[in-house]
C-alpha cells in the first residue's frame, strides 16, 4: 500500500488532503502539533502523531518506521501579517522545520515531496500573478515559503528529490479555524457575526482577494503526484474571481442572514491587491471550473452554524511589539 506523511494534517487544508488521500487508498500518517489545528479534524482512518516538524529525532523515527512514498508538507504557522512580529518563531517553524523534512526525504528516498507554499511569495506583484512572476515577498511568512521552494529546487538538482509546489490563496471552507483572529477573514467574519460583533475591516475594505473554496484546492494537491506534467513544477491554485473585503462581508452576511456594521480599523502593512492566474494548473490538471463564492460560503455557513462560535488562542510568542495592530488586543509584556 502507498504510504504518505501529511504534516499539518489536523489543520484546515491538511485535513482535507488527508481525506482525499484515503480515497486514493493511501495509508496516511498525520504529523501535527495542534498549534492551529484540531485532532477532531483528523479522519479516523489515518494514524495521528502529535508532534512538531522541528523535532528532528521524531521525524527521523517516523521516516524510518513507515518508509513513506510521498510527503505532503502543509504544516506552517500561516499568519502573514503576524509574521512580522514573530520573525524567529516564523523561520524556526516555517523554514527550519521544512528543511528537517527535506533532509529526511532525501535520506529515505521519498518519491515526491508535495509542498504547500503561498501566494505570499509574490508580494505586491501586479495581479493576476503568473508563476513566472519574480517572487518578492513582503513579509517573513512569504520569505520563508519562498526559501523552502528554493531549497526544494536545490535538493532536486543535488539529490534527485522530485517535488511539486502549490501556491494557494485565501482558502476557506469546512474545518477552518474560525476562532483564529490573526488570519482567514472568511472565518473571522462568520465568528464575529455569530457573536453579534461588528466586522473588523482593516483600512477601507477595498483590498481585493480571490477567495478559494477548499474543494478546488485539496483534491488536486492530493492526487498531484499522478500527473507527470506536475513533477518539479510550481502551480498557483485557487479561484479566479476577485472580491473586495467589503464585498466579501456582504456575501457572508447574506448567507448567514445576519447583519452588522463594519468596524473600520487602521490600515495594516499588507498587499492591497493579490490574486493569481491559474492557466497552468487548469491545463495540467484539466480543471474547467471553480466553486462560486456564493455556493462555497453557503456550504461553510451550514457547517459553521453547527460548529458554533470558536474562541481564539492567544499567541504568546510575540517578539516585536512595535507597530503591532491594536485591534489584535495583544497585551505588551
Amino acid at each position: 500500500m502507498t504510504k504518505s506523511l501529511v504534516t499539518g494534517g489536523a489543520g484546515f487544508i491538511g485535513s482535507h488532503v488527508v481525506k482525499e488521500l484515503l480515497k486514493l487508498n493511501h495509508e496516511v500518517i498525520v504529523l501535527d502539533d495542534l498549534s492551529g489545528g484540531f485532532e477532531a479534524n483528523v479522519d479516523a482512518d489515518a494514524i495521528f502523531v502529535n508532534g512538531s516538524i522541528t523535532d528532528v529525532d521524531l521525524i527521523d523515527e517516523l521516516f524510518s518506521e513507515h518508509q513513506f512514498d510521498y510527503v505532503y508538507h502543509l504544516a506552517a504557522y500561516a499568519a502573514e501579517g503576524l509574521s512580522h512580529f514573530i520573525r524567529r518563531f516564523n523561520y524556526e517553524n516555517n523554514l527550519v522545520g521544512s528543511i528537517n523534512l527535506i533532509n529526511a526525504s532525501v535520506k529515505y528516498k521519498i518519491k515526491t515531496f508535495i509542498f504547500t507554499s503561498s501566494i505570499a511569495v509574490y508580494g505586491a506583484a501586479k495581479p493576476p500573478i503568473k508563476e513566472e512572476t519574480y517572487p518578492l515577498p513582503e513579509d517573513p511568512y512569504g520569505i520563508a515559503k519562498y526559501a523552502v521552494e528554493q531549497d526544494l529546487r536545490a535538493a532536486h538538482e543535488m539529490f534527485g528529490l522530485d517535488y511539486i509546489v502549490f501556491r494557494p490563496h485565501n482558502v476557506y471552507g469546512v474545518n477552518q479555524n474560525i476562532g483564529d483572529k490573526y488570519r482567514n477573514v472568511v472565518g473571522i467574519f462568520m465568528n464575529q457575526l455569530m457573536q453579534g460583533k461588528q466586522l473588523s475591516v482593516f483600512g477601507d475594505g477595498l483590498q481585493t482577494r480571490a477567495f478559494s473554496h477548499i474543494n478546488d484546492v485539496a483534491p488536486y494537491i492530493a492526487k498531484s503526484y499522478q500527473y507527470k506534467g506536475a513533477i518539479n513544477e510550481v502551480f498557483n491554485i485557487g479561484a479566479d474571481k476577485e472580491y473586495t473585503v467589503k464585498e466579501l462581508a456582504s456575501i457572508i452576511m447574506d448567507a448567514m442572514d445576519l447583519n452588522q456594521e463594519l468596524n473600520f480599523l487602521p490600515e495594516r502593512n499588507e498587499v492591497k491587491h493579490a490574486y493569481a492566474d491559474h492557466s497552468k494548473v487548469k491545463e495540467v490538471f484539466e480543471i474547467d471550473n471553480f466553486t462560486t463564492i456564493e455556493d462555497g460560503i453557503k456550504e461553510m455557513t451550514e457547517w459553521v452554524k453547527q460548529a458554533g462560535v470558536r474562541s481564539s488562542k492567544e499567541f504568546d510568542n510575540i517578539e516585536i511589539y512595535e507597530n503591532l495592530p491594536s485591534a489584535w488586543g495583544v497585551a505588551q509584556k
